[in-house]
């Protein structure tokens, strides 16, 4: 049976703009300085200017027969899966390509039947006890990405008496790529996992250099650069879906067929999504009112996208985009543009929540505020209205809690005080934005919405702490340099070196990239093993802290590399089909 790792691809590369040109004052406040966080880029790029593309959405190939024929394939797939299944190997390995191919969402009963029986044997003593390295490495992850408890002590076996794992497997490519994606999923004390990710991929590497073959080649290539779990299968399955599977096994071919039909659906749906925010957008003004601030209605709209993956979450993906947007254009305000006593006063508004008092505001900060109450309302309303709770008050604290951290940050720029780098962390995981974020998510999808829960939620538990650290430290990483040429209020690193005087640069990023390490173990113990949260959430989570080497890996031009091409092709190119392929199961 040919193994679905072979047919992995690299992403393509295609520059885009970096986000933020500052657009300042004709008559500057002399309480703070204004200075842009980037360089202006003359030509924007596709994520930046969406609302030439917005009504151009519709696949005149999306009949009824085609609809019809979608739904046939997936009734027949769903057949084929529970027959495949009585084979511990290749039903696991069908799960991996329904997971790479993006289409999970519509067999997530079929697969937790697979993977219950799957636990079973390994509870057993039966699933774990063979020496394929392939096959073990392989069924450890997929339990344990749905929540199954599988022990790292399943990997003792393939370790010697000193407790190295053997030498001979490093002639097993497809166990290597195995074990590499499995350590991914490790979680803190998990030492057997941090050996096998340096095991691996140091033998991974090697084999790079040997050149074996070219599929071997780009496998390994794209594991190493791409591990799953720590990437979004929406935006790498395209590079599955243009890969040649004849002379493969045939349901691969037939699951390929209907991972087209479905990239084409569901590509159908967003399109229009963007239609709808360009509207709301356009119509909401803020644009033509606050020109120093960001319009990038799509570059938002791709957060909610990779938040909320399932098809069927399009209303929460708009109003999710709602919030987005104004995290960013307050950011811009606390950033770019208001002087220290405009800031303090608009903190002020929020924390009461009087829009009374914002008479008192200068116009560009009240009419923000109004859009702010605006969307804070609807998106409380439409809560209530499917799920029967009111969480105006748990949106405002949200808010009020995120400009106290803008407000931090503006207070030590104005000052040119650095703080202590565990004091930037705890404040920078809140101006991340990323708590306020997924409780819009947990609200919006309404699934154990108890007073419980939302006080874990409000506490920041780590679930959400975790993945603004990721965030907030990307971020620091990949601007730290051009950002600072430019003059920006500081990041960890700055605020690490301050008070570690004589540590290179270098050093002092490596030690961020640990805690990023450490971080992501953290979350994997979160979203893994936890029981409060429904894997929708939990998802959610995840998929944040996968976006953001996209957001936030800068290039020397100042652009982030692949997330304009991802763009396009998700959302504008759709993918021909093959009739030659089998039609029906």
């Amino acid at each position: 049976m040919a193994s679905f790792f072979e047919v992995i691809c690299t992403s393509p590369n295609s520059p885009i703009a970096i986000n933020k040109t500052s657009r300042i004052r004709s008559n500057p406040p002399s309480s703070l300085s204004m200075i842009p966080r980037c360089n202006a880029v003359k030509e924007p790029s596709f994520v930046s200017t969406p609302l030439q593309h917005a009504y151009r959405y519709g696949n005149p190939n999306i009949t009824d027969e085609f609809l019809d024929e979608y739904a046939s394939k997936l009734e027949g797939f769903k057949r084929v899966l529970k027959l495949v299944s009585e084979d511990p190997l290749q039903g696991l390995t069908m799960i991996d390509a329904i997971q790479r191919l993006g289409i999970d969402h519509h067999f997530q009963h079929e697969i937790e039947q697979v993977l219950q029986r799957q636990f079973m044997l390994s509870a057993n003593g039966n699933g774990f006890n063979n020496n394929d390295l392939h096959e073990v490495a392989l069924r450890f992850r997929l339990l344990r990405q749905e929540g199954y408890f599988v022990p790292a002590g399943v990997f003792n076996r393939f370790r010697d008496r000193e407790g190295i794992f053997r030498h001979e497997l490093c002639r097993d490519i497809k166990g290597l790529i195995e074990l590499y994606e499995a350590s991914q999923l490790g979680i803190d004390g998990e030492d057997v996992l941090d050996e096998a990710r340096e095991f691996s991929s140091q033998s991974l590497k090697k084999w790079l250099m040997a050149k074996v073959d070219f599929f071997s080649d780009r496998a390994i290539r794209n594991t190493l650069d791409q591990p799953f779990h720590k990437n979004l299968s929406r935006f790498t399955a395209r590079n599955l879906l243009g890969t040649d599977f004849q002379g493969t096994n045939g349901w691969i071919n037939i699951l390929q067929e209907l991972a087209k039909m479905d990239f084409n659906l569901v590509q159908s749906l967003h399109q229009k999504e963007i239609a709808h925010i360009s509207n709301w957008w356009k119509q909401l003004g803020l644009a033509k009112e606050l020109e120093f601030a960001r319009d990038q209605p799509m570059k938002w709209y791709i957060w909610s996208m990779a938040c909320l993956t399932d098809p069927t979450l399009s209303e929460q993906r708009i109003d999710l985009t709602k919030s987005i947007s104004l995290i960013y254009i307050i950011d811009d305000i606390f950033d770019v543009y208001g002087t220290l006593d405009e800031l303090t006063l608009f903190v002020q508004v929020v924390e009461r929540w009087d829009y009374a008092a914002s008479d008192k505001l200068p116009y560009y900060v009240k009419i923000c505020f109004k859009a702010l109450d605006d969307i804070t309302n609807e998106i409380s309303q439409n809560v209530y209205k499917e799920h029967g709770r009111n969480p105006i008050n748990s949106l405002r604290q949200a808010w009020s809690t995120l400009f106290r951290a803008f407000l931090a940050e503006a207070r030590w720029f104005d000052s040119k005080n650095v703080p202590k780098a565990d004091e930037y962390l705890e404040n920078g995981i809140i101006s991340s934005g990323v708590h306020i974020v997924l409780v819009h998510i947990f609200l919006l999808l309404g699934i154990g919405l108890t007073d419980q829960n939302m006080e874990l939620i409000d506490n920041n538990r780590s679930i959400i702490s975790s993945a603004a650290t990721i965030l907030r430290l990307w971020d620091d990483l990949g601007s730290a340099k051009d950002e600072n040429q430019d003059g920006h209020d500081g990041s960890y690193i700055d605020c690490y070196m301050k008070e570690n005087q004589g540590i290179e640069v270098e050093n002092a990023g490596k030690h961020v990239i640990n805690m990023i390490a450490n971080a992501w173990k953290l979350l994997n113990q979160e979203c893994i093993f936890q029981k409060s949260f429904s894997m929708t959430f939990c998802k959610a989570s995840l998929n944040i802290a996968r976006m953001v080497p996209l957001m936030y890996s800068y290039d020397e031009n100042q652009c982030l590399p692949s997330l304009d091409e991802y763009m396009k092709s998700l959302l504008y190119q759709s993918i021909p089909r093959k009739t030659l392929l089998p039609t029906q199961l």
